[in-house]
C-alpha cells in the first residue's frame, strides 16, 4: 500500500522526500481514499483538480469543528480553541471570508509592500551581518526562523520588538497540530495554550492603542472592530493569531528549502549569480518545485461525484499541492528545477478566493533574502553533504530542522 494511504504515514523516507510517492499516487489516479489523515480523507493529486477544487464553494473551507473535536475526550475541553481558530481567514467562506478578508487586503497591496521593503531589507542586513563569515553557521536558526517573524511583526505591530522566542514557539505548536495527519489530544492541548498566550499577547497590546495605530495591521483591525466592520474580539484575535503564524511558518519553509534546493543544484546557483534579476522568477519556480505548504483541507458541502467515486456532504478532501506542483501535465519535467521556467503556475499559495493573501510579502522576503546572500557570499555552499540533514516532522508545512551553511 502506499504509504500516504497508510497510517504512519510520517516516517523519515517520506519527509526527506516525499515526492515519488506523490508521483506514485498521481500514477495510480487522480483520488484516492486514505485512513492515514483525521479519520479518513480523500486525497486528489492532480494540478487541474487541486486548482479547480481551491475555486469550488461545494467545497468547504469551514473545517475546523470536527477536527479540533474528534480527537477531544471530554466535550467542551477545547472550545475556547475552536472558538478562536474558526473564526481565523483560512477557514472562511463567502461572504463571512470576503469581509475580513477585505478589512486586511490593505496591508498587502503593492504601495504597502513598496514602503515596507526598505524595513525588510534592514532586518535581513542586520541578521546577515551578525554572522561569522569564517566560521558555519545554521542558516534556519539565524536567518529563516527569526527573518519572517521579525517581518510579520512589523507588519502587524510597527515595530520588531516582538521579536521574541515565545512567538516563535507558539507559532510552531500551531504548526505541529495543523500538520499532523492524526492530531492527538496532547498536539490540541499544546495548540489551544499557544493560541490562547498568542491572544493575550495581542490584548495586552490593545490595551495600549497609541502603540498600534495605522499603518500597523494591529491598528486598522482595532478600529475596524471599533466600527464594527469585525464582529467581536474572538474575530479580531483570531486574525492577528493566525497571520502571526502563517508569516512565520510559510517563509521560514521556503528560504530553507529554496537556498537548499539551489545549493544543491549549482547550475542555478550559478545562473543567479550570473543575473540576480533573476531572483523573482527563481522564487517562483522555487516554490513549485519544494513547497512550504504540501497539503491544504477542504469539507464537502454537497454530496457530489467525482471521478467516479461518490463524496458525501461532510467529508474530508486532502489537496495534495506538493502532487499538483509537480504533475508533468501541468510542467513539463517537473522534477527538475529549473528557474528558468516560464511559468512556475505553482499553487503553493492556493488559488482562488483562498489564496493566500501574504503571498507577495513572503515571494518579496526570500528575494531580499536571496540578493543578499548572493552579494555577500557568491560562494556559498553546504557545510554537511545533503543526506545528513534533518527535515522537520510535520508533513504538511515541509522544512528542515537545520541547514548548517559555509560562506566559501
Amino acid at each position: 500500500m502506499n504509504a500516504m494511504l497508510a497510517p504512519g504515514v510520517v516516517d523519515a523516507a517520506f519527509l526527506r522526500n516525499p515526492y515519488p510517492t506523490y508521483r506514485a499516487l498521481r500514477d495510480a489516479g487522480p483520488l484516492h481514499w486514505s485512513d492515514a489523515f483525521f479519520g479518513g480523507a480523500w486525497l486528489l493529486t492532480r494540478h487541474a483538480d487541486v486548482e479547480t477544487v481551491l475555486r469550488d464553494p461545494r467545497f468547504s473551507a469551514q473545517r475546523t469543528g470536527g477536527w479540533i473535536n474528534d480527537v477531544a475526550l471530554q466535550r467542551g475541553e477545547f472550545s475556547r480553541f475552536q472558538h478562536l481558530f474558526s473564526r481565523a481567514l483560512l477557514f472562511l467562506d463567502a461572504p463571512e471570508h470576503t469581509r475580513v478578508r477585505g478589512l486586511m487586503q490593505a496591508a498587502f497591496r503593492p504601495e504597502a509592500l513598496a514602503l515596507l521593503r526598505p524595513r525588510i531589507e534592514n532586518i535581513a542586513d542586520t541578521l546577515l551581518d551578525a554572522i561569522d563569515p569564517d566560521a558555519p553557521f545554521d542558516f534556519m536558526a539565524r536567518v529563516a526562523r527569526l527573518l519572517p517573524m521579525r517581518v510579520i511583526s512589523t507588519l502587524l505591530l510597527g515595530t520588531t520588538q516582538a521579536d521574541s522566542q515565545d512567538l516563535m514557539d507558539w507559532s510552531d505548536d500551531l504548526a505541529a497540530f495543523i500538520g499532523a495527519p492524526q492530531p492527538t489530544r496532547a498536539l490540541v492541548q499544546r495548540a489551544q495554550a499557544s493560541v490562547l498566550r498568542m491572544t493575550r499577547f495581542f490584548s495586552q497590546t490593545l490595551d495600549s492603542p497609541d502603540d498600534v495605530e495605522p499603518p500597523a495591521l494591529l491598528g486598522v483591525l482595532r478600529h475596524a472592530r471599533l466600527r464594527g466592520a469585525l464582529k467581536d474580539d474572538a474575530e479580531l484575535l483570531a486574525q492577528c493569531a493566525m497571520l502571526l503564524f502563517a508569516g512565520h511558518e510559510t517563509t521560514r519553509n521556503l528560504l530553507g528549502n529554496g537556498l537548499l534546493a539551489l545549493l544543491t543544484h549549482p547550475p542555478q546557483w550559478q545562473a543567479l549569480r550570473d543575473d540576480p534579476e533573476r531572483t523573482a522568477g527563481a522564487v517562483r519556480e522555487l516554490l513549485r518545485y519544494d513547497s512550504p505548504v504540501q497539503y491544504s483541507g477542504r469539507r464537502v458541502t454537497t454530496a457530489l461525484t467525482l471521478h467516479g467515486r461518490q463524496l458525501k456532504r461532510g467529508d474530508l478532501v486532502l489537496l495534495l499541492i506538493g502532487a499538483a506542483n509537480r504533475d508533468p501535465n501541468r510542467h513539463p519535467h517537473p522534477d527538475q528545477l529549473d528557474i528558468l521556467r516560464p511559468d512556475p503556475g505553482a499553487l503553493s499559495f492556493g488559488s482562488g478566493m483562498h489564496a493566500c493573501l501574504g503571498a507577495a510579502l513572503t515571494r518579496m522576503e526570500a528575494n531580499i533574502v536571496l540578493r543578499l546572500l548572493l552579494q555577500r557570499w557568491p560562494g556559498l555552499r553546504l557545510a554537511v553533504q545533503p543526506q545528513q540533514l534533518h527535515w522537520c516532522s510535520n508533513p504538511a508545512y515541509r522544512g528542515l530542522q537545520a541547514l548548517p551553511l559555509l560562506t566559501r
